[in-house]
């Protein structure tokens, strides 16, 4: 779901396992904030996230135009940065259909679909079984 609504930003959800971000996209200075936070303190420093957060933006070559206000919510850390980014890449296409052929030659647009599989019964894990002794 992505929409532009009139207070001029641009929405859009962006999510990966079990994390759930919705993204706010406006014109600006390059400032992100994750739940309130900057993103560099809320990503602990991490340089690595810091640089697959900005990714959409390095691809389009627009790195200081747009602020980015992201609400997050469960998973870890990397699957929160994918869903904000899978996020910030939805909202650019709201705001401009034509950067749609770029983020998607770029592999910016697809959701990752691999999901954490449940622990069965009688199991230790989802796929680990007890040991078996032959005698």
């Amino acid at each position: 779901m992505a929409t532009k609504t009139a207070n001029n930003y641009f929405y859009a959800l962006g999510r990966r396992k079990r994390a759930t971000a919705r993204v706010r996209l406006s014109g600006g200075k390059g400032v992100i904030t994750i739940n309130g936070k900057p993103a560099d303190e809320y990503l602990a420093s991490s340089k690595y996230l810091m640089n697959e957060l900005e990714k959409p933006f390095t691809v389009l070559e627009e790195l200081k135009k747009f602020d980015v206000s992201a609400m997050v919510s469960g998973g870890g850390p990397s699957g929160q940065v994918t869903a904000i980014q899978l996020g910030i890449a939805k909202a650019l296409v709201v705001m401009n259909d034509d950067l749609k052929a770029t983020l998607k030659r770029a592999d910016l647009l697809s959701r990752d679909p691999r999901e954490r599989e449940r622990k069965k019964f009688g199991l230790k894990g989802a796929r680990k079984q007890r040991q078996f002794t032959k005698r």
